[in-house]
Formats: C-alpha cells, sequence, structure tokens
C-alpha cells in the first residue's frame, strides 16, 4: 500500500471502537482492488484461525481476502461461533454507531456548516450572509455564528484622529502610557530625538538619533552640555541637628573622606558627596555614593527653632541613584528609627485666582497681568457649551511619582529621635549644565525676579511673591543673590568658582525672555567691565556666603504654590500676541516668579592631569516647570546629552560611575548581572559563525567579571609562595579570605599606593613630591594588607603607552621578566601576544548526525575523542591544565543543551593562571579618550595581586602592566594610575 493510502485509510479509522482490532505488524497490503489490508502476525480477534497462507505466498498466518477469512491450504472456515455474550456484543455495536454517528455529525476544516453542502454549491459570502445558505442550514450556521460571537472578544471601536487629538484625550494617554515607567517632564522632547530605553523604571534617552559624540565631547570642553537628572531620588530629613549628625555618623567613616559632617557642607555653602555603608559596617557592605545638601542656617530661625534638647532645626536633602533608593531608603528608616509612617494628606483645592474688574471690551496691552489670565477672550474653544456637565472633570496631567498609590506613605517620623523622613522623588527637577561656559547660559537664560510694586503687596493674592516681597529681610537677601548671579557674567570659566557652591535665587518665568531665534551664549568680555573685581576675586577665592545659599525652594508650600499656578504655554502665547513691539519683554504676571537653586559641580578633582575638566552647574526647579525651563535654555545653543554621554563624561574624569563601577555594592551587582543577561542574549542571536569564540581566545567570563572569585585565588597564590623570602611577611600578616570582597576607599591608602605606583600620562611623565609617603617594601606591604584585608580591590586608570582601543571586561594581566626586558629594549613595541587555546566543548555542543540517534547506545551527549595536543598556554603555568577543570574529566558533568559554542561553562576554572600572564583584574571602562589622545580604561585590581606585582618591579617600570580585549590575543602595555 501506498504512503497516501495509508494516511486515507488512517484518516477514515480514526473514530472506530477500541474493540475492533487490526493486525499491525508488517507491511499492509491490498488484494484484487479490495479495501481491506493483509497482516503479517496473528489477529489478535478471538476467532480461530488456520495457518492458511496468501495467494502472494508472504503471509504467515490467517488473512483478510475479500471479507473471509482463510483456513488451511484450501478452504475457508465456515462455522459459526456457538454462543455469544449479549452484553459485550451490545457494547462493541454501540461503540461502533457512536464512531459512525460522530463521523457523519462532525464538521471537518474550517468552513463548518458550509462542509455539508458540495463544492460546486459553496460560496464565499455565505460566511458574512448566513441567507445564501439553504433554508435546512441556516439555523445550525446561525447558532454557530452567536458562539464565535460570544467567545470573542469585543473589539473597542477606535476613535478617529479628531478625538484622540483632543486636549482631555491626548492627557489621559499620557497618563496611561507611563503606568510601568515613569516619564520626565521633558520625556515627549527626548522621544523625538532620542533612542528611549527603559531603565530603573523610568523611560530615559540613551543617546540621540543623529551623530553628535564628537560635538558632545567639544561642547564639555569648550561650551555646554545639558542633560535631565529629574530621575534621581531625593530623600529628605529633618530634625534636630545633633541628632541627625549622629545618627548619619554611622553611615559614613572619615577614612574615606568627608562626612555629612564637613564644615563647609553643614554650613549650607557647599554640596558634599560621600559613599554611605550600612550602619556600623565600614568597610563592608557599601550602599553607593550620594550628594547632600544642608539647607543654611536663617538669621532669624536660629533661636525660633531651638529644640528641647537645645539643638537647631535642620532640613538635609539627599540625593542618590535610583536603583540605591530601594536599599537606602530602609537603612534610614532603621538608623533614625522612623518607623511610623504618616499618611498624605487628601487633594487640597488650589484656589484659582478671581479676575480683576476689567472693562467690557476686553484687557488690552498694559492690562494687568492677572486679568489677561483669568480672562477668556481670544479662548478657540468653549468647552462648558459643547461638552456636557455629565462627562466628569476633565482629566488633568500627572505630575511627580504618579505611578505612586495616593494611600502609600511618603513619610516617616520618629518619637524618640524627631527625626522626620520625606520621599521627594520626583518632586523636583534637576537639570546639569556641564562645560566651561555654563554660567554663561545660565546668565542668558534666566533673569532675576522683578521686584513687586506697592499695589501688588497692599493687594490679597494667592500667590506667594507678593507675601514674600512684604519682608524688607527677604528683599534684601534676594537683591544680594542677584548681585552675585550678575556678577557670574564677568567669569571666564565655570571652574573659576568654588567647587560645590551653592546660589538661591528667584528668577522670572523664562519663557517671557524666549529669544525668537536659537543662539550661542558666549562668554562677553564687555559684560565684565560693569562688575566689581574685588568682588569678583573674593567670590572666586571665598565662594558664595553661606546666607546667599538661601532659597524659597526649601518650603514645600511655595513649591507647590509655584507648581498649581504655573503658567500655561497657550496663556504666555496670548501675552506674546498682545504685546505692541514684537520681540520685546513680556510683561512678568504675580505668578511668573520661581526659586531656584544653582550647586556648582567640580570637574576633574583627581590627580594632576586636565585639572576641573567637566565642571559645571546643576540648577534645581519645582516640578511642572521642566519643559519651561528646558526650551529657553536649549535655545542658548548647548548640546543635549543621555546616558551614553553621563558614562563618558565620568569616564573622562576618570571617576567611577554608579552603578557600572561599583561592584561590592547591592546595585552595582544587580546591575552586572542585568548587563550579563543583555550581553548574552545578544552573542547567543548571531549565528555560530560569527561568534567570537572566547574560548580559544583564553577569556573565560567575556560578559562579566567574577571579582570574587580573583580575590580568593590571590590569596591563595600569596600562601602559596610563603616560602619566598619576599612575600614571606605577607604570608603571616595576611588576614584569611573575607566572605564579600570591597573596594579600597581609605584615602591615606590610596595615596600610598598612587605614590608607588608612579603615576605617569599616556605622553610624558611627571615627578611627584612623595612627601612623608614610605617607600615601598616587605613589610609596609604586609601592614597594609593586614589593615584592608585581601579581598579588597583598588580603583585604577590604565592608560596605553603604544596605539590600541580598551573594550569593556578587558583582562589586566602581570608582566613577565622577557615582557620587562622586551619594552625596555624596544620602548614603541606592540607586546607580547597569547597563545591560541583549544576549545575542549566545541565537540560536545555539535548536535549528532540524524543516522547516529537509530543507533543503539548512541544519546545526545555523546561526545568525540577529545583531541590529544595540550594547550601551549596552559603548559606554562600549572593550575591551567584542561584537565584540572571538572568539565573536562567528566563529560557528562554539563549537558550539550547547557553549552554555548564559544563560552566557558561554569563552573570557571583559575581565572589568575588561565591564559599565559598570571591575571590582575579587569576593565569595566575603556575607549579612546579624546581628551588625553590615547586609549585610555577604568578598571579594579586585586590589591593583593598590586602589591604582589609591584615589589618584584624595578623601580623604573614600577606599575607597568599588559592589557588585552577579550577577542583579541595581543597584549598592550598600560600603565597604572591611581588618583585621589
Amino acid at each position: 500500500m501506498s504512503t497516501a493510502k495509508h494516511r486515507m485509510r488512517d484518516k477514515k479509522m480514526k473514530n472506530q471502537p477500541i474493540n475492533v482490532t487490526y493486525s499491525s505488524q508488517g507491511s499492509s497490503h491490498w488484494r484484487n482492488g479490495g479495501d481491506t489490508p493483509t497482516g503479517r502476525g496473528r489477529d489478535p480477534s478471538p476467532h480461530p484461525r488456520g495457518q492458511g497462507s496468501s495467494h502472494s505466498g508472504h503471509a504467515q498466518g490467517g488473512s483478510w481476502v475479500r471479507g473471509h477469512q482463510r483456513e488451511g491450504q484450501g478452504g475457508y472456515s465456515q462455522a459459526l461461533p456457538k454462543h455469544i455474550t449479549a452484553s459485550a456484543f451490545a457494547k462493541a455495536r454501540a461503540a461502533e454507531v457512536n464512531a459512525m454517528l460522530t463521523a457523519v455529525t462532525k464538521t471537518t476544516g474550517s468552513s463548518h456548516v458550509f462542509g455539508a453542502l458540495p463544492k460546486h454549491m459553496r460560496r464565499r459570502a455565505m460566511s458574512h450572509n448566513t441567507k445564501r445558505l439553504p433554508c435546512r442550514l441556516r439555523d445550525m450556521a446561525n447558532n454557530m455564528l452567536e458562539k464565535s460571537q460570544k467567545v470573542k472578544k469585543e473589539q473597542s471601536k477606535s476613535k478617529s484622529r479628531k478625538a484622540r487629538r483632543r486636549h482631555g484625550n491626548v492627557l489621559l494617554e499620557f497618563n496611561r502610557r507611563q503606568r510601568k515607567n515613569l516619564w520626565l517632564e521633558t520625556h515627549i522632547w527626548h522621544a523625538k530625538r532620542f533612542h528611549m530605553v527603559k531603565r530603573w523604571g523610568y523611560c530615559l534617552g540613551d543617546g540621540p538619533t543623529y551623530k553628535c559624540y564628537r560635538a558632545c565631547y567639544r561642547a564639555m570642553s569648550s561650551h555646554c552640555l545639558l542633560q535631565d537628572m529629574s530621575y534621581y531620588s531625593c530623600v529628605e530629613l529633618q530634625g534636630p541637628e545633633d541628632q541627625l549628625l549622629a545618627t548619619l555618623s554611622k553611615l559614613t567613616s572619615k577614612e574615606a573622606g568627608p562626612t555629612f559632617a564637613a564644615a563647609m557642607c553643614v554650613s549650607g555653602r557647599k554640596q558634599g558627596s560621600v559613599v554611605v555603608y550600612r550602619a556600623g559596617q565600614y568597610p563592608l557592605q557599601p550602599l553607593g555614593p550620594v550628594t547632600f545638601l544642608w539647607r543654611p542656617r536663617a538669621p532669624g530661625r536660629g533661636q525660633e527653632d531651638q529644640g528641647s534638647q537645645g539643638s537647631t532645626h535642620r532640613q538635609l536633602w539627599i540625593w542618590a541613584h535610583p536603583t540605591m533608593k530601594t536599599d537606602l531608603l530602609p537603612e534610614l528608616q532603621a538608623v533614625c528609627q522612623c518607623s511610623e509612617a504618616v499618611l498624605p494628606p487628601g487633594p487640597v483645592e488650589h484656589p484659582v485666582p478671581q479676575p480683576a474688574p476689567t472693562p467690557t471690551l476686553g484687557p488690552g496691552p498694559g492690562a494687568c497681568p492677572e486679568a489677561v489670565r483669568a480672562s477668556g477672550s481670544g479662548s478657540k474653544r468653549k468647552w462648558s457649551s459643547r461638552e456636557p456637565e455629565a462627562a466628569g472633570p476633565p482629566a488633568k496631567k500627572l505630575l511627580g511619582y504618579s505611578t505612586m498609590s495616593s494611600t502609600t506613605p511618603v513619610t516617616w517620623r520618629s518619637s524618640t529621635t524627631g527625626i522626620a523622613i520625606s520621599d521627594l522623588t520626583m518632586e523636583m527637577v534637576r537639570y546639569r549644565l556641564i562645560g566651561p561656559l555654563s554660567h554663561s547660559v545660565l546668565t542668558e537664560a534666566l533673569a532675576p525676579a522683578t521686584h513687586c510694586d506697592a499695589a501688588g503687596k497692599s493687594r490679597p493674592s494667592p500667590f506667594w511673591w507678593p507675601d514674600h516681597c512684604g519682608d524688607d529681610c527677604n528683599m534684601s537677601l534676594h537683591q544680594q543673590q542677584a548681585g552675585v548671579f550678575n556678577m557670574l557674567k564677568g567669569v571666564y570659566s565655570t571652574a573659576e568658582v568654588p567647587a560645590g557652591s551653592v546660589l538661591g535665587l528667584t528668577v522670572d518665568d523664562p519663557r517671557l525672555t524666549l529669544p525668537n531665534k536659537r543662539s550661542k551664549a558666549v562668554s562677553d568680555v564687555r559684560k565684565a567691565q560693569g562688575v566689581n573685581e574685588e568682588r569678583r576675586r573674593e567670590l572666586m577665592l571665598k565662594g558664595i556666603p553661606e546666607p546667599l545659599s538661601q532659597s524659597s525652594l526649601w518650603d514645600r508650600s511655595v513649591r507647590d504654590n509655584v507648581t498649581h499656578n504655573k503658567m500655561t504655554d497657550q496663556e504666555v502665547n496670548r501675552l506674546r500676541n498682545d504685546v505692541l513691539v514684537p520681540g520685546s519683554r513680556l510683561p512678568t504676571p504675580l505668578q511668573g516668579r520661581v526659586p531656584v537653586l544653582l550647586v556648582q559641580q567640580s570637574g576633574k578633582s583627581q590627580g594632576t592631569e586636565m585639572g576641573s575638566w567637566g565642571t559645571g552647574w546643576d540648577l534645581l526647579l519645582p516640578k511642572a516647570w521642566g519643559m519651561a525651563f528646558w526650551v529657553p535654555l536649549v535655545y542658548r545653543g548647548v548640546r543635549i546629552g543621555g546616558l551614553r554621554m553621563s558614562l563618558k563624561h565620568a569616564q573622562n574624569k576618570g571617576e567611577p560611575h554608579f552603578p557600572h563601577d561599583y561592584p561590592d555594592c547591592p546595585a552595582g551587582a544587580r546591575f552586572q548581572e542585568e548587563q550579563e543577561a543583555e550581553l548574552l542574549a545578544k552573542f547567543r542571536r548571531r549565528p555560530p559563525a560569527k561568534r567570537t569564540n572566547y574560548i580559544k581566545h583564553g577569556c573565560l567570563a567575556p560578559f562579566r567579571c567574577p571579582w570574587q572569585q580573583l580575590a580568593e585565588e590571590w590569596e591563595l597564590i600569596v600562601k602559596e609562595e610563603g616560602g619566598e623570602e619576599a612575600v614571606a611577611p605577607m604570608e603571616q600578616e595576611v588576614t584569611p579570605p573575607q566572605s564579600n570582597f570591597t573596594v579600597l576607599r581609605n584615602r591615606k591608602s590610596l595615596r600610598q599606593l598612587s605614590a608607588w605606583c608612579r603615576p605617569t600620562s599616556s605622553k610624558c611623565q611627571r615627578a611627584r613630591n612623595l612627601g612623608s609617603t614610605p617607600q615601598l617594601n616587605r613589610n609596609v606591604a604586609a601592614s597594609l594588607l593586614s589593615a584592608h584585608g585581601g579581598s579588597s580591590l583598588v580603583w585604577t586608570r590604565l592608560s596605553l603607552v603604544t596605539k590600541g582601543q580598551p573594550e569593556r571586561h578587558a583582562l589586566v594581566c602581570v608582566p613577565t621578566a622577557e615582557d620587562l626586558q622586551l619594552v625596555r629594549k624596544e620602548p614603541g613595541c606592540t607586546g607580547p601576544q597569547e597563545p591560541l587555546h583549544t576549545d575542549h566543548f566545541k565537540s560536545r555542543v555539535k548536535r549528532p548526525r540524524k543516522k547516529d540517534h537509530n543507533k543503539p547506545g548512541t544519546t545526545s551527549s555523546s561526545v568525540k575523542p577529545e583531541n590529544k595536543q595540550t594547550d601551549p598556554a596552559s603548559t606554562s603555568i600549572p593550575g591551567s591544565d584542561p584537565s584540572s577543570s571538572p568539565s573536562l574529566t567528566n563529560p557528562s558533568s554539563s549537558s550539550t543543551s547547557a553549552l554555548t559554542l564559544g563560552l566557558w561553562p561554569e563552573p570557571l576554572p583559575s581565572v589568575t593562571s588561565h591564559c599565559s600572564r598570571v591575571t590582575l583584574g579587569w576593565v569595566t571602562q575603556g575607549d579612546f579618550s579624546l581628551s588625553a589622545g590615547c586609549g585610555e580604561a577604568l578598571g579594579l585590581l586585586s590589591l593583593t595581586g598590586l602589591l604582589h606585582t609591584l615589589l618584584r618591579q624595578p623601580d623604573s617600570q614600577r606599575g607597568l602592566v599588559l592589557l588585552r580585549n577579550p577577542g583579541s590575543l595581543q597584549y598592550r602595555f598600560a600603565k597604572i594610575n591611581i588618583e585621589v
């Protein structure tokens, strides 16, 4: 029987009852054009059969011929069964009848009822109009149509574009699309020009859609780069000053630098930064870096806010990365004992300004701004006459932390310590301007607030500015702040202002002074002629005085008043339309004054090269004013950067970037896991023939850095070499391996390491005054290790001596004596090469051929004979032999499904001695540096390995290491630079 006939018969017999059986062995054949098969073997039916053979001679038992069964060699059996069981016979026949009815009534295919019609009567229109069916089939078709409509989900009718673009519907869609990931106030502006990514619960701009890498670097070096940093989380602490300082001292240490109690920071004159640890766990369990800002002590508040213990009531803002908030906020609550949650107040009805009595002709160009705002003249839409009142309140744009429930507490208090913690995430807008001309951009885009006239002070107003102007002390302070702000026009570079300086200011709505065309803000020497030279020099040397750092932005009531009384763009455009002279300054309404804070951001403060590069200003605003300040800043010719430029900014400054370069923090560990999964998925999407075989390149972990394994192995290496006289004292003093590694942040120890490494530039060497730094020897190294432990890592900057571009996760290795001799003879040599490794897992990844599946004893985990040729790179160092790996000695230990071509499976062998050069650490960031003109990398090295290497290197070549990219076999010489 052919294959097609087999399928046809199986289709016919699939609904037969279970008690009907046929011969299954051998192959079936057709006889004399009949429709019954002939089978080999014994028929399982209960009837007796003979041992006859078929006409063709191939049947061994009874066979079916035209509905009869042969018996013996000649005739057929004519005997009938003597008795039958009625129940079994009826049950068998009932099953056959049910199978027949099922085959008749079941509709086949997708046509359903239409399958009952002959093919020449079927029409495509019958599926839409049942009246085209015959009368006998219409009822059945209608029933099936009703069932399908019930199951099918009703699709909502899409609205027209005109309805979708209505203001209320646009706001509803705007609020709906940010339920999972928050949008910043500049999101729509970025979405039109940037590649957007979902990170840390926000939708952020990663980089522009156009090429601007070099343009952004030029902006940071010579003009200004603008970034939206509003996604950073802000935590507010209020309470007695003594209690705040005593509580926060548990989270920091003076060994790592200035803390929350630094004198310049506590006064409120400067912004501080510190690495926060879990309470009492320094140097273990760090949480990450934060920046903090104290509210200055107001002259009239020193005695009014005295607590019961004689301490001044203070206010503190702590800014942290959003990934760190989940670790920082619970730790602050535990340390401050703030367990009493304060429910947020209900929605407050903010008063709407009443329109002033105006003539019936409507307000003119010189009318009161309040009247202009309140009057509805010139409005194109009259929703009250078109929209019914039953439609509900109009949609409002969500501001702040919109994804959080209204009943979720954001404030916690402590009755013991008197401290209150508030979560101010998304309650303020923070812009960062980077570049030497950031101050010029600010002075052109912002203007100090104009004074309120006597009529405005006397008349009651729902706005905050008239009440603020009623106090002479406030106006005197505002004049001094405006004088310092105007003094910035005479400053040549932002770096001339002391780092971290804070200036409070109240400015007019920048939309009122928006230029007609986009221009580039530059430093004008003529503006500096009217500035007092002595006051400018005093500003550069001493910084901004403490009283001038005060701002109304610290008051929640002022922030809410400014947010809810903000003028809409439509009202500003109406004011611009009513101006007689186009391009002139618009009249400033009472609600057009905004309190802001200007915070100077320090540039490159580590090392001796490129001092103050990347300096700038941070602009803090109330929420809802993001776009009102963003567009005027863009009109001053700034470049816009995203997340990628933040990473490059930190790389050019030589500073670690959070969370990329903080592997010992919980947020850094989570980021590395996410990054590894992302890079691994991208690697597996490529065809196997187009992937880099990292096993052959000697790279064990191309997508992550096993820091813990590196620190532990270096401790074992030092212990094993304890017999050598050079490390004998170190073996006695070294501490046992710790459970977790840490990054060394002790400034005193880092200064010693920086002096021992003889930091050099890629272009030339610079001698540094070592001062009181002791000379490197075995005893000093042993004491340093005993103080910090062997599981510590050191943050370093690596500069390539010759050409090359380091990449992420590149290996930092120890040069051998031959390598040092080679670079001594040929200073411009490229470097040694890593021998090609053997991929012992390649044969296991390959799937066996189809003909091997049917062979007995063949499984999916079958492995070809391993190549007996030893790895040339593994013979030089003990412990790197492939046979020492458990994955190689036991082929069944790793399944084929868990293997990926080109990647080493878990568990990893020795990471230090796997290659021909001993591994010292890895690179976390690497690229060609436009500022240095050579390849630079930032990474972490093992403290034990670094001291072990420096002790064995000559003084003239101390601090020289080898660097190799994961997908390359070429080593390149690099210089270690530990900057403090």
